[in-house]
């Protein structure tokens, strides 16, 4: 059991870097192997938490499904990891199946349905860490339906639980949040209200997070985001040769979310298109970005 609280946590921290399609392989390996242990005799105790290991996985999974625009397998396997955190009673991997319904409902428009899965996770992980995302998911919902005022009290939520938590053992874990993730996800609100700078400051911050003390880049995928936040806000000052050189370091990587990337990456192609009508700099940003989501 040891062994294999270690192999789920190691994977679940190789979620950034690893290459998706290879992760999933070994992810899905790994279920198969959990499901023919609860056919050998096992304790009651031993049972329970080899259904909470594969509800660790299997959310792993789901999310690299995702990644990979696998997006109908993503929501079968999350409402299998759902299934699976119910049968062990464990809230943790409750609370981030259904912060894995925000995710997959902001990338789609679906912004009631961010909420209302935010208001179930929360209820049912209480303060644990997922809550502080599932904060995080609401305030994005609000900021994109255009309401400041809760847009401001779900990142305070959010950050007085993630203040009162103890720190992560493990940071790289993709489901933990500690402060620097949190920071991520107010950048991307703030992008969205309008915040420039304070959304630029924090993009800075993300990017000097992602790498480590070698200047290898472990967050791959923040940082990207990132990129996009300083793009929008060089557009929006004007700085079209800056916008453009963001957004295509933004498209360049390999370890991507490919429905995030397009989501986050659209915000800056419509400021390129209103302000810069006919550039060609911007067009070959839009048009990449469009090939980018076919994809999909």
């Amino acid at each position: 059991m040891d062994a294999l609280r270690l192999t789920v946590d190691r994977l679940c921290a190789d979620y950034p870097v690893v290459d998706a399609h290879q992760l999933l392989t070994e992810g899905r390996a790994w279920l198969t192997r959990l499901a023919d242990l609860l056919d050998m005799g096992v304790s009651l105790t031993q049972h329970r938490e080899i259904l909470s290991l594969a509800g660790m996985l299997a959310l792993l999974v789901g999310c690299l499904e995702q990644d990979t625009g696998a997006t109908t397998g993503a929501e079968s396997t999350r409402r299998s990891a759902l299934a699976l955190g119910t049968e062990s009673d464990d809230p943790n991997v409750i609370g981030w199946a259904h912060e894995m319904t925000c995710w997959f409902s902001l990338t789609r428009g679906d912004y009631r349905s961010v909420l209302t899965a935010a208001e179930i996770g929360i209820e049912a992980a209480g303060d644990r860490s997922v809550s502080v995302q599932l904060y995080a998911q609401q305030a994005k919902a609000w900021a994109r339906i255009g309401d400041r005022r809760r847009v401001e009290v779900a990142l305070d939520r959010g950050r007085e639980l993630l203040e009162i938590l103890p720190p992560p053992t493990d940071p790289s874990n993709h489901f933990v949040v500690d402060p620097s993730k949190y920071d991520f996800y107010a950048m991307d609100v703030l992008r969205r209200v309008g915040e420039d700078r304070r959304a630029d400051a924090l993009a800075d911050e993300v990017l000097a997070g992602s790498t480590d003390w070698s200047g290898r880049l472990v967050s791959p995928m923040r940082a990207a985001e990132a990129l996009v936040t300083k793009g929008v806000v060089a557009a929006r000052d004007g700085d079209l040769e800056s916008a453009v050189g963001f957004g295509q370091r933004a498209l360049e990587g390999t370890r991507r979310s490919v429905p995030s990337l397009v989501m986050v990456g659209q915000e800056l192609g419509t400021v390129l298109l209103e302000q810069y009508p006919g550039d060609p700099d911007a067009q070959e940003y839009v048009n990449d970005l469009r090939s980018l989501a076919q994809e999909q």
